[in-house]
């Protein structure tokens, strides 16, 4: 498992990028992607929608389980990668390609850490199972 650098993540394995003009791209972290398995569904936010940091705003299903995807950010929907709609296997293809969504106007954010604390969070996690 190798983690972007250059991202943050959250302990509930979504990743963001900041993007400029204080908005984020959001998706979900290799961890996660691989510990779902072949993602067959995502139902993604409406643009406009309002998030809340640590609310789930969307979700994928996985022939393993259904997964809520917790806001890492507060704030406003301005995009949606409507590709995974019709292609939801791009996020096991390239997690870090298919982004889930765009959020402007943040305002708060989760706890967020490094790619390198991150992998060692992910990596607790594993052995805890």
């Amino acid at each position: 498992m190798s983690e972007k650098k250059g991202l943050k993540y959250t302990k509930s394995h979504e990743w963001l990028e900041d993007i400029g003009g204080g908005a984020v791209r959001v998706g979900l972290s290799s961890f996660a992607q691989s510990e779902l398995g072949d993602i067959v569904f995502v139902n993604l936010p409406e643009v406009g929608d309002k998030v809340t940091a640590g609310a789930a705003f969307a979700d994928v299903e996985s022939v393993k389980a259904v997964s809520d995807i917790f806001s890492p950010v507060t704030g406003t929907v301005r995009e949606i990668n409507e590709e995974l709609l019709d292609a939801p296997e791009l996020i096991n293809e390239d997690c870090f390609g298919a982004w889930l969504a765009v959020i402007e106007d943040v305002s708060e954010s989760e706890e967020l850490m490094e790619a390198e604390e991150y992998e060692a969070f992910a990596a607790a996690q594993k052995e805890k199972e």
